[in-house]
């Protein structure tokens, strides 16, 4: 003779009513976190290739090197 399922009570079905409509957004975090990483890689992404640009590398250059010239002229 087959089992039948197991009968649902009234308190376990408050009790999941209950913990469903306290935790409905509980993935929420995890999805702005996921979009905040991914515009963080972005703008690494892009200051990354500003940074790396001639320009910008000679005009780093030459104030590294005018912070640390010392000598007097």
């Amino acid at each position: 003779m087959p089992s039948r399922p197991a009968r649902i009570t009234w308190p376990r079905f408050s009790k999941w009513v209950h913990y469903a409509a306290v935790n409905r957004e509980r993935g929420m975090s995890t999805a702005e976190y996921a979009v905040g990483t991914i515009a963080a890689c972005a703008f690494a992404a892009l200051l990354f290739k500003v940074v790396s640009s001639p320009e910008v590398q000679e005009m780093l250059t030459a104030l590294i090197n005018r912070a640390l010239n010392t000598t007097k002229e």
